[in-house]
């Protein structure tokens, strides 16, 4: 069985929820040093798969690459992918690259405009349902999307993100995996919704462990998710950071339990390259 597959099928198996961890390329030499500490302590998880993140326009294309390629010789791993400002040709050369380097999948991906970008980016791609479909016709790849719980901040309804969802499947893609999010009832109306229209691609939700209340916070405003209110006032009155981050990570774990009780098929850990906080969240869900 193929590494591909064999993720995919675990996946899809109801008998175990998966466990799978996401890594950002590191800028510089601590920063890999940190990265590949927290990777190997990581281990100890026997994760499903990995997965890597992957810069706007290709901005960190080579540190990426890298980190992937070392990553998937340890470890079914995913590869994000990011397609504006890309030609196809560029992006089936990083195809075959992928696919030579024993990478399990990509994750395809819009991705965003820099903010210091002057101009309409030039490229093939206007939107990730254009990678998905490169990627399936040029690719022996697994292909992951992006799911949203409370919606792409750019479209204007949930509906409309569902419908886009349900064309990437129909073009091939294979499973999906969410947006950071901090309800579960959100989660839960997302996969409702795309099971009633047919949908049958596992959808893996990403969690976020708030052991920095004050960096999720920022993140959570910058990708448009929401924080529920009694969370921010029990943070807000925290005494110190040390029981801000306890608050921030009890919330967290409980979160983790309501998805895999609502049966979400695995975990996706946001690590920021960081091992104590995801493990301490899967030892309090109990996927230790």
């Amino acid at each position: 069985m193929t590494i591909e597959t064999n993720f995919l099928a675990k996946l899809r198996n109801s008998e175990r929820p998966t466990v799978s961890f996401e890594f950002f390329p590191p800028k510089d030499e601590a920063g890999l040093e940190t990265l590949r500490t927290s990777f190997a302590e990581l281990q100890a998880f026997n994760p499903d798969f990995v997965s890597v993140t992957y810069g706007a326009m290709g901005s960190n294309q080579a540190t990426s690459l890298a980190v992937v390629e070392e990553f998937a010789r340890q470890v079914p791993t995913i590869a994000h992918l990011t397609c504006i400002g890309a030609t196809e040709a560029n992006i089936a050369a990083l195809l075959g690259r992928y696919e030579t380097a024993g990478v399990a999948g990509v994750l395809a991906l819009r991705g965003d405009v820099p903010a210091t970008f002057e101009g309409d980016p030039l490229g093939d791609f206007q939107h990730a349902d254009q990678l998905v479909a490169l990627a399936k016709q040029t690719s022996k790849l697994t292909v992951g999307v992006a799911a949203f719980p409370e919606k792409h901040p750019e479209s204007a309804s949930l509906a409309e993100d569902l419908e886009v969802l349900q064309r990437k499947e129909q073009l091939g893609a294979e499973l999906a995996m969410t947006q950071l999010f901090f309800d579960v009832d959100a989660y839960k109306q997302l996969v409702e919704r795309a099971q009633s229209m047919g949908l049958t691609l596992p959808i893996v939700p990403g969690l976020m462990p708030i052991a920095n209340a004050k960096q999720v916070m920022r993140m959570a405003d910058m990708s448009g998710a929401k924080i529920p209110q009694h969370l921010v006032d029990a943070l807000n009155s925290a005494a110190n950071e040390t029981e801000s981050r306890a608050i921030g990570m009890q919330f967290s774990i409980e979160l983790g339990r309501e998805l895999l009780t609502y049966g979400a098929p695995g975990l996706h850990i946001f690590s920021l390259n960081h091992h104590r906080a995801a493990s301490e969240l899967l030892h309090g869900i109990g996927l230790s």
